[in-house]
């Protein structure tokens, strides 16, 4: 068989392979320069792009960027609090949204605290969790940030709370709780910043963002939970990460699929590249049955250059939601190859429901 004939063929046979199947085909792009871990399985999103650009938010509240999308709906709207770059540093941001795909800017949400405050130089990223008949509000605050007017928020970060009547605020800040802080010594000791809370037989679990120089300039992250039964008072970090640091992920946004009782973990992967240095290459998803453990090797890519319809630099913290039959995942990044993070988006894509996990 001529060359020709034989690209033909295999063409003609991968298209006759189940979706599992077809997942198996898949591989990850050749291996990170420093050997650290990579998916080699696919979940393939179906991408739409950006629906939520950056610069034209009140008050110049996202003039830089609009970055960390986390969703949550409520009486038939969507809230999405995201972090907005803008003249007097990073805050968490307000937009709505009936579609996932149209949205209205509201603003500021949170502002920067005072000088000696943990929150004086970014109040952003926040996860927000519904209990005892108020929203819980968890963000980032951090007393470092680059040089203006980028202003991009620096470490090490902690978790703080605020607290409102609804998703849209006022947010009244409570300084006197902090859920938990750094700890020297541990996998934590850089970055503890917060990750989305789930509920579990009266428990709270958080899956926070951790991280820990492992050498000078190697920065390891990972992701830890934090456990509280009480949503005002102070959470007990678990002593190891759920993963080890060379799977180089942060940030998290949880999924049950009931038909199959497995949750499903997305999270930004962290690649390097021999010229350009580490950047948030991928967004990944992990699978359990059992929160409390995981395997490194249940994993997929579900979002990277290859599958992304603008984005084809860095791409950014995945937040998800049910709508109907699909899963919507937000994540940030700028069209074309940016791998900075400055003049992000938000964007929008799609798995179908119920989720499976690929064939090994």
């Amino acid at each position: 068989m001529n060359s020709k004939g034989w690209i033909i063929g295999m063409l003609l046979s991968a298209a006759s392979l189940s979706a599992q199947e077809e997942a198996k085909l898949y591989r990850a792009p050749e291996r990170y320069v420093d050997g650290r871990s990579q998916a080699v399985l696919r979940m393939e999103a179906r991408d739409e792009g950006l629906v939520l650009p950056c610069g034209t938010g009140p008050d110049s509240c996202d003039t830089y960027g609009a970055r960390e999308a986390v969703v949550i709906e409520y009486e038939g709207v969507y809230y999405l609090h995201y972090d907005g770059a803008g003249k007097e540093g990073w805050l968490s941001c307000l937009a709505t949204s009936r579609d996932l795909r149209h949205w209205t800017k509201h603003g500021l949400q949170l502002t920067l605290g005072q000088e000696n405050q943990p929150d004086s130089k970014s109040a952003s990223s926040p996860w927000l969790f519904y209990a005892d008949g108020k929203w819980h509000m968890f963000y980032v605050g951090t007393q470092f940030c680059t040089p203006a007017p980028d202003r991009i928020p620096a470490t090490p970060y902690v978790t703080l709370k605020a607290e409102a009547n609804h998703p849209a605020g006022p947010w009244r800040k409570r300084y006197d709780i902090v859920p938990f802080v750094n700890e020297p010594g541990t996998y934590y000791s850089d970055t503890a910043s917060p990750g989305d809370v789930v509920e579990q037989e009266g428990e709270y679990l958080m899956f926070f963002g951790a991280a820990a120089y492992t050498a000078p300039n190697q920065l390891g992250r990972t992701v830890g939970i934090a456990r509280t039964r009480d949503l005002e008072g102070k959470w007990q970090v678990d002593p190891q990460p759920i993963f080890p640091a060379t799977e180089q992920c942060e940030n998290t946004s949880l999924y049950y699929e009931p038909s199959n009782k497995t949750w499903f973990l997305f999270t930004n992967h962290i690649g390097i590249h021999p010229d350009r240095g580490e950047y948030t290459d991928a967004i990944w998803v992990y699978w359990t049955q059992d929160l409390n453990h995981w395997n490194t090797e249940d994993k997929a890519i579900v979002i990277d250059c290859q599958n992304t319809r603008q984005v084809k630099g860095a791409i950014g913290m995945p937040s998800v939601i049910r709508v109907g039959d699909s899963l919507a995942i937000l994540y940030d990044g700028a069209p074309g190859e940016n791998y900075g993070h400055m003049g992000r988006g938000i964007n929008l894509a799609w798995l179908s429901l119920p989720l499976t996990p690929p064939v090994k």
